[in-house]
C-alpha cells in the first residue's frame, strides 16, 4: 500500500458537559413514513445542534449531539456510552476554543427512518490553529427526544486540504417494512467477511468488492475519497493484509437496510515500531436492496 491504515485514523475528538438543549422537529409519525422526510429532519437536527454551538466551548456543543450508548474511538480504544466519552474527550486539548461549527456534504438514512449518518466539515474557532479544521463521519439515531450521535469520527485536515463539493444523499424511495431479523448480527457478519476477504485477496481488492459504489472513505491523506475508483486509489495491489478485523458491537436499523459496526483493528503479525497493536474503528453498513448484500458505506 502507499498509505499505512494504522496511520489513517487520527483520534482528534472533543467531548464536554451536556449542558446544551436543541430542539428538533417533532415529525416522527411523518418520518416513519417517509425517508425523505427523516432525513430532512435529521439535516435540521444537525443544523441546529451547530448553531447552539458556535458560541459555546466546542467540548460542551459538540457533546450535545451525543447518544446515551455513544460510541467514540480514541488513542485508549472506545469509549462507551455518554459519561465515558464525555469523561475520555473533554481534557483533550483541541476541545479548547470558543466555539464550533459543522455542515454535512452528504449523508443517509435507513428506509424506517431510525438510523442515518451525515459527513462533512467541523471548524473550531479560538483554538489551535493546526487542528482547528476538521473531517467528521458521524452515525445518527433517532430517539424519542430526536436526533442523536451513536458514533463520531473527526480527523484534522492538512493545511492544502480541498473541500469537496456536496454530494447527493443517500435515501430510499419508500419506506422498507421492519421485521424480526438480526440485521445487527448481519452486520457483524459481513465485517467479519471483510476482513477474511482482505487475508485472502489484499486490502485493495477487499475494499473495492465490499464497498457500496457511492461509498466514503474519511481517512485518507488528502481528504475525502469519495466512490470506489477513489477508495481503491489508496491502496496498491498487494495479495495479503497488514490488518484484520471484526466488530465488538452492531446497531441496525428495524428496517434492515443501515447499520453500524464499531470494533477494533488489529496488525498481522508485530506492528511497525512505534504503532499500535490494535486501534478501534467504526464502519457504517448499507444492504443493497436488489442483492440483499451489505457492503461499507462510510468508514
Amino acid at each position: 500500500m502507499r498509505i499505512d491504515p494504522i496511520l489513517l485514523i487520527p483520534f482528534l475528538l472533543v467531548a464536554g458537559p451536556m449542558s446544551v438543549t436543541v430542539s428538533t422537529p417533532s415529525s416522527a409519525h411523518q418520518a416513519d413514513h417517509d425517508p425523505a422526510a427523516a432525513y430532512a429532519e435529521l439535516l435540521a437536527a444537525e443544523r441546529a445542534f451547530s448553531a447552539a454551538a458556535e458560541n459555546r466551548c466546542p467540548a460542551e456543543g459538540i457533546a450535545a449531539m451525543f447518544d446515551a450508548e455513544v460510541q467514540l474511538p480514541t488513542r485508549d480504544g472506545i469509549a462507551n456510552g455518554r459519561e465515558a466519552a464525555i469523561a475520555s474527550l473533554a481534557a483533550n486539548p483541541s476541545s479548547r476554543g470558543s466555539g464550533a461549527r459543522w455542515r454535512s456534504i452528504g449523508g443517509g438514512v435507513s428506509a424506517d427512518g431510525s438510523h442515518g449518518f451525515t459527513f462533512g466539515y467541523l471548524d473550531i474557532a479560538g483554538g489551535d490553529p493546526a487542528r482547528a479544521h476538521r473531517r467528521y463521519l458521524a452515525y445518527w439515531i433517532r430517539r424519542p427526544e430526536g436526533w442523536r450521535v451513536l458514533a463520531l469520527r473527526q480527523l484534522v485536515r492538512r493545511p492544502d486540504e480541498a473541500e469537496i463539493a456536496p454530494v447527493a444523499p443517500l435515501v430510499p424511495e419508500a419506506p422498507r417494512a421492519i421485521d424480526s431479523g438480526d440485521h445487527a448480527g448481519a452486520v457483524a457478519t459481513a465485517e467479519r467477511a471483510f476482513s477474511d476477504r482482505a487475508q485472502q485477496v489484499g486490502l485493495r481488492a477487499a475494499f473495492l468488492e465490499y464497498g457500496h459504489a457511492r461509498a466514503v472513505h474519511v481517512a485518507t491523506p488528502t481528504g475525502f475519497a469519495v466512490g470506489l475508483p477513489a477508495i481503491g486509489a489508496n491502496f496498491d495491489e498487494a495479495t495479503t493484509s497488514p490488518l484484520n478485523w471484526s466488530s465488538d458491537r452492531t446497531w441496525a436499523a428495524a428496517s434492515g437496510d443501515l447499520g453500524l459496526s464499531v470494533g477494533t483493528i488489529r496488525a498481522n503479525g508485530t506492528p511497525p515500531a512505534g504503532q499500535p497493536a490494535s486501534i478501534p474503528f467504526f464502519t457504517i453498513w448499507i444492504r443493497d436492496s436488489a442483492t440483499g448484500q451489505w457492503r461499507y458505506i462510510a468508514e
